[in-house]
């Protein structure tokens, strides 16, 4: 037999003489003309290499190589029946599965505490995972199931992702509460353009560029920072700048949301920066995943609940 030239409808057929031993009554079941069936019968015969069936009275009676057939072809059928069937309406209390987010660690302080206490509540057998955005790899990590949605920067994506606004995020300066450098400054003061250019930067880049957005900024008018280092995760930035007289630009929730625990100065910047526009990206293939599309709400509600005036 070549079974990729077998035409898989036979195997409906085949199941309902099981079930029936009867053309006539397998016709009804299946809403075909008896011929049909008959017809269905003889190339099953010739594909399989075997009667199949012999009449014995007025019923069908299946030879023994068919007998043996009957039980996994009724399984298989309610497997694939079972695989094909759209999901019962979604019920977060009783879901199960992983979600898989890509995202900057930006997103572990912002997004997955409470992420992690609406799931606690809402869904407690539904693990969210955050994991490594690589750099330049945001719609491959979608395309081959690396993760479930993207949090990046705005850019040009293929027509085969969707894509969901989700806040903007303007840049303010930290400096260690304590900082010479910052001493005659207050908390969210704008920074006057010597004092940022005078004192060294650490600059988030897992890429570990040497310049950023705000270097464009400072172009603009002329004017250039002193980048001392750069570190790939926006907590080693916070780190090293509330231990040293590092300062750096970091987007304004995330330094809103940590300045308390690292015991940081929040400043306004001395130029214009445009403000990052932040979006959630996924594959349209999950665009009808019932547990997909209820953690891509989940998530986007808590992550335009930061774009406020800050």
């Amino acid at each position: 037999m070549n079974f990729a030239t077998l035409d898989l409808n036979l195997l409906r057929v085949l199941d309902a003489l099981f079930r029936d031993g009867s053309t006539v009554k397998a016709a009804d079941r299946l809403a075909m003309s008896q011929s049909s069936v008959s017809g269905a019968l003889s190339r099953l015969r010739h594909a399989l290499g075997d009667q199949l069936f012999i009449r014995q009275s007025n019923r069908l009676v299946a030879t023994d190589y068919a007998a043996g057939l009957e039980a996994g072809l009724r399984e298989e059928l309610e497997r694939l029946e079972a695989l094909l069937t759209r999901p019962a309406a979604f019920d977060p209390q009783t879901a199960e599965g992983t979600f898989r987010i890509a995202a900057s660690d930006f997103f572990a302080e912002l997004l997955m505490p409470p992420l992690g206490d609406l799931l606690q509540k809402s869904a407690p057998h539904i693990r969210a995972q955050l994991v490594d955005l690589v750099p330049n790899d945001y719609v491959a990590s979608l395309e081959r199931r690396n993760a479930d949605i993207a949090l990046i920067p705005d850019l040009a994506l293929p027509e085969w992702v969707n894509r969901e606004p989700l806040f903007s995020s303007p840049f303010h300066v930290i400096a260690r509460a304590g900082n010479p450098g910052t001493a005659e400054l207050k908390d969210g003061m704008h920074m006057p353009m010597d004092v940022f250019c005078a004192l060294h930067h650490v600059l988030f880049s897992p890429e570990g560029n040497l310049t950023a957005m705000g270097d464009a900024a400072l172009n603009r008018v002329g004017k250039s920072r002193q980048v001392a280092m750069t570190v790939p995760v926006f907590s080693g930035v916070c780190r090293a700048v509330s231990e040293s007289d590092l300062i750096a630009l970091v987007p304004a929730q995330l330094a809103s949301k940590v300045a308390n625990s690292f015991r940081l100065c929040v400043f306004e910047p001395p130029m214009e920066i445009d403000p990052a526009l932040i979006i959630g990206i996924w594959h349209k293939r999950s665009d009808n995943n019932p547990m997909a599309s209820w953690m891509r709400r989940q998530v986007f509600s808590l992550m335009t609940a930061l774009d406020v005036d800050t």
